[in-house]
């Protein structure tokens, strides 16, 4: 990846004052073309620094989504720029930016997307495959990263004999197991009842605050936002408020 992704060397200013690990500036994405465009970003500023926790929420259509893969590299904007950790992600190739991806980022879903006929070791261990690492090399990553999220003794049960909590824990094995500097979380809990969805998201705050890993979370429940430090409203293509959460009791 680029040397601007490299650590800082000590004494500089960039030691001093590191970038944001994501930022948005003038952000705009436009779909379609004349009177069916659909202008799903309409000029967003949001800064995003290293071990916060955020939760983005608005309705459907409000532009969070968008927004959200923006940040994960998986679409570019119209117009702006989006940096992450210093580097303008606009100017990287389609390749580079799927090294960023695959070297900086860890992805958390609703529906799982575990394989079904796979292990949760080997669930797991898909993202050290693509980075080509051995057998002998990516197996204990991934048992250590099962044992984090509490299912080491699972790794070898397929998706199918696990609960939906279960199978989100092993998601969230798998989007650490690459140690990656951000996870971005889509409606995490979205399919799990009111327990599990506090397992989960005592999950994702322990590995905020443990770990310092920056949580980006988009989410349509209030009680689930409270676990971030930090909530983000959506309306119509542009950021409505940016503020703190209020502290859970």
């Amino acid at each position: 990846m680029s040397a601007a992704l490299a650590e800082p060397r000590a004494g500089s200013a960039a030691a001093a004052a590191p970038p944001p690990v994501s930022e948005l500036r003038g952000v705009t994405k436009t779909y379609g073309s004349g009177a069916a465009a659909v202008h799903a970003l309409r000029g967003i500023d949001l800064r995003i620094d290293a071990g916060e926790f955020v939760a983005v929420m608005g309705p459907s259509g409000s532009g969070k989504s968008t927004c959200m893969n923006i940040v994960g590299c998986l679409d570019v904007p119209s117009a702006g720029a989006y940096r992450f950790d210093g580097v303008d992600v606009g100017g990287l190739s389609r390749r580079s930016r799927s090294l960023l991806r695959r070297n900086f980022l860890g992805f958390v879903f609703q529906g799982y997307n575990l394989l079904n006929r796979t292990t949760a070791l080997e669930n797991v261990e898909l993202p050290l495959v693509y980075r080509g690492l051995r057998p002998r090399e990516r197996h204990p990553r991934a048992l250590r990263a099962l044992a984090t999220v509490g299912l080491e003794a699972w790794a070898h049960h397929t998706p199918g004999e696990l609960s939906g909590g279960q199978q989100q824990r092993v998601a969230i094995a798998r989007a650490i197991v690459t140690e990656p500097t951000v996870i971005l979380a889509d409606e995490p809990t979205g399919n799990l009842d009111t327990v599990r969805s506090r397992e989960i998201m005592d999950l994702l705050a322990a590995l905020n605050r443990d770990h310092r890993i920056t949580i980006v979370m988009v989410t349509h429940e209030a009680d689930m936002a409270a676990y971030a430090r930090r909530i983000v409203h959506f309306v119509d293509g542009l950021v409505a408020s940016d503020q703190p959460a209020l502290a859970r009791t």
